[in-house]
């Protein structure tokens, strides 16, 4: 068995890594391939690809994204206390490892690997890396937790966290889906897309081979006036959105809103054959209820003609829950080198805990189906 810290993904055959990344799209060759690529996810932007991977007779038998990272953006598992708290001491936190898939906060495999103890090799090779190249941690970021609890039995932390998930119970349509919840959330939502109709706004769903350039283009201009109006970095451009769109079409959808023959709002989707993955929106003129019909009624509506099971519409949103996400665990694990602050870290993830239960708790206890 051979290990091969890969810095560029083309250089590994994508018929081989898609073997083990499944029909998980942010996994695929073509997507993570296209971060590098176009520059997103590059050492200029803070994102140093050390893939870890494992060959056996020049074949490759397992692999795990990992980068080298000298900042904390684009993770979605919020570490900046733990790197203010290196610098008070005068401690270095940056470089660190972390295994993810940028910008991307959505759960699924991080070892790539067919058998147990290929991915146990996994996580003893990116430990080993971490500690001879004096890297300060090891965070991987939403893996299913059954690898997470191979992590910790390899001596990591765990932190759990939530998402609010909407989960396909077989509706025949959107009607069907409505007529489960209580009646005052059933109302609110009759109610928003009413009041999008009214506006003469109406929808239009286009998969990925369907998309024009033209499309792509206005998508970009929707993307960008969300992280202006936000006042945050814009980790993906055109050359990103062109490039999977002709390398991984299967896997997209535009959702795009149009008024007076003139398109207004877009949000762009990822799927496979049972999962939805809201990822990212904008609109270049605001009414109330766009981003709700746009981002979450429109992409159930898809999810029920389709027979899609279960829709992540992201990170965080606690208005989520009102139209019919419930809470759903993530899981990361951790690994600090400095043995003080490792210990510390390992009591605020104790207590930690206590507080998501409890959040979990106050979440369920808002559900707004029927009981």
């Amino acid at each position: 068995m051979i290990i091969r810290i890969i810095e560029k993904l083309s250089d590994i055959p994508a018929t081989q890594w898609d073997a083990f990344a499944g029909n998980n799209p942010f996994l695929k060759h073509a997507y993570l391939n296209a971060l590098q690529e176009t520059g997103c996810a590059a050492p200029e932007t803070g994102w140093q690809a050390q893939f870890i991977t494992l060959w056996d007779d020049g074949r490759l038998v397992a692999g795990m994204p990992l980068y080298l990272k000298s900042h904390s953006y684009g993770e979605f598992v919020f570490d900046w206390a733990w790197a203010e708290a290196y610098q008070r001491h005068g401690l270095h936190y940056y470089p660190k490892l972390v295994c993810s898939v940028p910008f991307t906060p959505a759960s699924g495999p991080r070892l790539l690997a067919k058998t147990p103890a290929l991915r146990d090799e996994l996580i003893r090779a990116a430990l080993a890396l971490a500690q001879e190249r004096g890297m300060s941690s090891l965070h991987l970021l939403f893996p299913v937790e059954s690898q997470a609890r191979v992590m910790q039995a390899q001596g990591m932390m765990l932190r759990r966290g939530v998402q609010l998930h909407w989960r396909n119970a077989g509706y025949a349509d959107f009607e069907d889906y409505l007529a489960g919840m209580r009646r005052d959330k059933r109302k609110k939502i009759k109610q928003e897309r009413r009041r999008i109709s009214d506006t003469g706004i109406s929808f239009e769903h286009v998969r990925g081979e369907q998309i024009t350039s033209e499309q792509w283009t206005f998508f970009l201009h929707c993307y960008e006036h969300t992280h202006v109006q936000y006042n945050s970095p814009q980790p993906l451009n055109l050359e990103f959105f062109l490039q999977i769109g002709k390398t991984m079409p299967q896997h997209i959808l535009l959702i795009i809103a149009t008024r007076d023959g003139k398109p207004v709002a877009a949000a762009i989707n990822f799927y496979n054959h049972d999962t939805l993955f809201g990822r990212s929106w904008g609109a270049l003129e605001y009414h109330p209820g766009l981003h709700f019909e746009t981002c979450y009624y429109q992409a159930i509506d898809f999810c029920i003609k389709n027979n899609i099971t279960l829709f992540e519409g992201g990170a965080q949103g606690e208005h989520k829950l009102a139209r019919g996400f419930l809470p759903s665990t993530t899981w990361s694990a951790h690994w600090l080198a400095h043995p003080q602050f490792s210990k510390a870290v390992e009591e605020f993830l104790q207590r930690e805990e206590g507080g998501i239960a409890q959040y979990v708790d106050e979440l369920n206890a808002s559900n707004p189906f029927k009981q």
